[in-house]
């Protein structure tokens, strides 16, 4: 029985067309969009769920897996190299897609390209998957002609982020972990075993110690009032995560990020990273140098650096140089700034932000390895302090009644 849908699609020269047809399924409505050179952008019954671009209900936004967009990026470019067509190279990897989202995202790419729009426009269009910088970077590969090269350094850049964010996330898994475990463990005895200890206490008629007194009060009132604590941790949580999302709370939060001890310093030279690595390849790819900072500014994951890129921007565009709001930040230390200056003054401006993002590479893959072997004993003790405290303070008036039994 055939079914009305409503649809929109696109022309060729980019207009949006819109009507209903009735047809037996979604597919035979695409089919023959695609007939009449149209493609489709938004395919639904009159009736019925939302179904987009030819996929099912679920699909109808772009995604992808972790790695996968990488993966593309360098297959995309050995097939150019290798003089595969573009639209055919583009087939070929949406056919071999494995994740829903990604299959669906390269196969509207696709479709755009057959209707003549550029490979910049057609991912800009899906911007959950391909980021600023990949656009802005595909766009200068189109006007350079050098497309092949922009994907090579492409590949590289998203790989040399993919490793760093591999670092950071093993350098925190341990730490978090052990947190947890810490917790979750002594919660575990001060809600559930320690207040079974009173009434053992009060058979013994013995003055208990102040540490036992002390550690009995916190465990009856976590016992009593232990969901008052987790709903204000969990509304505490919540609280800071919509600060966080503010102006003001993301710059209160990066500036505590990069001061906290231990931590902090670690996370500043994964800032400067991926400040140097982002503006390398940004410039080295052909993008202007306002363009690339306006992009540097947003991919920066760090208000505190975001807003040093934006005075420098704003420097750039009254004629003064890059070095100096750099070097009048606390953020950037001297090494950068001098490099910075030398490159702009030299030309060679990309080289010496590669090689800054090589230098925070490999002090962020020692600092990790070190942070590493220094946190184990670490949280060991704390755990150590934390159950051996609670089990001491469980033990004090035993040993102090065998004690009196003793001397008496």
């Amino acid at each position: 029985m055939a079914t009305t849908f409503k649809y929109a699609a696109k022309d060729a020269s980019g207009r949006t067309v819109t009507g209903t047809m009735k047809a037996d399924s979604q597919n035979d409505v695409l089919t023959d969009l695609r007939r009449r050179r149209l493609t489709p952008v938004d395919v639904k019954e009159t009736g019925g769920g939302l179904f987009s671009s030819g996929k099912k209900k679920g699909r109808s936004k772009s995604s992808s897996r972790k790695g996968e967009v990488e993966v593309f990026t360098r297959q995309l470019s050995t097939m150019l190299s290798a003089g595969i067509p573009m639209l055919e190279a583009l087939e070929i990897l949406a056919d071999q897609a494995e994740s829903p989202g990604f299959t669906y995202c390269l196969e509207c790419v696709v479709e755009e390209i057959r209707g003549g729009a550029d490979l910049s426009k057609a991912l800009g269009g899906h911007p959950r998957v391909f980021s600023d910088i990949y656009v802005s970077m595909i766009r200068a590969g189109e006007v350079s002609g050098q497309i092949d090269v922009i994907l090579t350094r492409l590949a590289e850049y998203l790989e040399a982020a993919a490793h760093l964010r591999s670092e950071i996330k093993s350098a925190m898994t341990y730490p978090v972990v052990s947190l947890f475990l810490v917790i979750g463990i002594a919660s575990f005895l001060m809600i559930g075993i320690v207040p079974s200890f009173k009434p053992v206490f009060e058979s013994l008629e013995v003055e208990l110690p102040g540490l036992t007194v002390f550690t009995m009060d916190i465990a009856f009132f976590m016992r009593d009032n232990w969901y008052l604590i987790f709903g204000g941790i969990i509304v505490l949580v919540v609280v800071l995560r919509a600060y966080i999302k503010t102006e003001q709370g993301k710059l209160v939060h990066d500036t505590i990020t990069l001061r906290i001890p231990v931590f902090g310093p670690l996370f500043k030279k994964v800032a400067l990273s991926r400040f140097a690595r982002t503006f390398s390849t940004l410039v080295k790819s052909g993008v202007p140098i306002l363009g690339a900072m306006e992009i540097v500014s947003e991919t920066a994951g760090n208000k505190v650096i975001s807003s040093v890129v934006d005075e420098a921007r704003e420097s750039v565009k009254q004629g003064d140089t890059l070095m100096e709001p750099f070097s009048k930040s606390k953020v950037f230390p001297a090494m950068v700034t001098k490099m910075i200056g030398i490159g702009e003054r030299s030309g060679a401006l990309d080289q010496l932000l590669e090689k800054i993002a090589e230098f925070y590479d490999q002090q962020v893959e020692t600092e990790v390895k070190a942070l590493t072997s220094l946190i184990e004993p670490i949280m060991i003790a704390v755990m150590g302090f934390i159950v051996g405290g609670i089990v001491l303070a469980v033990f004090l008036p035993i040993f102090k009644l065998q004690e009196r039994l003793s001397g008496g």
